[in-house]
């Protein structure tokens, strides 16, 4: 398999991680080193706690044969864990088949899950296989569930209840022994009140779930991220970046990370491909102009670690507003959604040159233009 581009596939879907051949598969003399997709366990499962407990489920049931719904959020890493999961069932010697059910037309979706025999419509000169044969004695993943069209439920729900499916234009019924894992970033039980999704197919895929975190439920674990996701764009880039500092990681644990995994790893391959200022999105960069662009007033040049230091003071300050703000201006609130003390919050908001409204009413701070209103 060829390496992709910056898209870069994920821990899998998600994590963005680039392609790569099976495990073990030599590379020859002068061809660029190759990887295996499934990130280490210490890096997809991490040491957050709510990742603990994924990884003791994932563990008791990758060796079953029974249908696992992954659910939870774009980019969170469905993809890399429905990897994992085949690597360590009694199906990891056959195929890792992935079908996207959402960029995949519906008309084009059956051929291609099923395949066609020579003949069956205008165009189809062969006879092709479709994914699902592909998968046999593997696993196959059916990325984005939700997004399957109606007509095709019926014809998956019969193929997914006893493993038998004809190809388009034939009639013989052929059988094949798959494991089946699907993954949604939606709510499938609304899905189906909605009419959208059908409640015997629903029942089918859902005998087991693994709902995955929001990356900023699992901070802990970014640092191990950045540096993975950093070793191999480095790898995929030809190009030398130096590891993180501390202060760096620091901010990119502080920030909410709306895009997870995905987002986070397009961040460190810009940081890669840039260098440390790509990492800092526009609306948090510090107010510097002359520090954004690598220098100081006296003309000498910014270092890392002061351009991570500005952009972590900055993003804190953000935060600590947003927070205060959230709970009526309430400093002990906030302290404790922040998870800091409340003296750290005071100093904080001191060094950040803000103050709370408690002070703009008593005292002269109130003409301060940074003032909480």
């Amino acid at each position: 398999m060829q390496l992709r581009g910056l898209s870069v596939l994920a821990l899998a879907e998600d994590l963005h991680l680039p392609q790569a051949v099976p495990t073990g598969t030599p590379t020859r003399p002068g061809e660029p080193e190759r990887w295996n997709p499934v990130p280490p366990e210490s890096v997809l499962f991490g040491s957050s706690a709510c990742m603990a407990d994924i990884q003791s489920q994932a563990r008791r049931i990758c060796r079953t044969n029974i249908p696992i719904l992954l659910t939870g959020e774009g980019g969170t890493g469905k993809e890399a864990l429905a990897r994992w999961i085949h690597a360590n069932s009694e199906y990891a010697s056959g195929e890792f088949v992935k079908v996207s059910c959402a960029a995949i037309p519906g008309t084009l979706l059956e051929s291609e899950l099923f395949g066609y025999e020579k003949g069956a419509f205008t165009g189809a000169n062969v006879a092709k296989p479709g994914r699902v044969e592909l998968a046999h004695r593997g696993t196959l993943f059916l990325d984005e569930i939700a997004d399957l069209d109606l007509n095709l439920q019926s014809k998956l729900l019969h193929f997914l209840q006893d493993s038998t499916f004809s190809r388009i234009g034939d009639y013989m019924e052929r059988k094949i022994d798959v494991r089946v894992l699907c993954a949604t970033n939606k709510n499938l039980e609304e899905e189906t009140a909605a009419g959208r999704f059908r409640q015997d197919l629903f029942y089918r895929i859902h005998v087991f779930r693994l709902k995955l975190p929001v990356l900023r439920e699992r901070r802990e674990d970014i640092p191990a991220l950045a540096e993975f996701f950093r070793q191999n764009f480095q790898r995929q880039f030809g190009m030398e970046r130096e590891a993180f500092p501390s202060e760096m990681l620091e901010y990119l644990q502080n920030i909410p990370w709306p895009g997870n995994i995905r987002e986070l790893s397009n961040v460190v391959a810009r940081y890669v491909l840039i260098g440390p200022e790509a990492m800092i999105p526009a609306d948090n960069k510090p107010k510097r102009s002359r520090a954004v662009i690598g220098e100081n007033g006296d003309g000498t040049r910014v270092t890392l670690k002061r351009v991570a230091k500005d952009a972590i003071r900055e993003m804190e300050r953000n935060v600590i507003l947003q927070t205060l703000r959230a709970n009526q201006w309430n400093r002990r609130k906030t302290a404790q959604e922040l998870k800091i003390s409340y003296r750290a919050l005071i100093y904080k908001i001191r060094d950040a040159g803000l103050i709370s409204r408690r002070s703009t009413v008593r005292g002269p701070q109130a003409q301060n233009p940074l003032a909480v209103d």
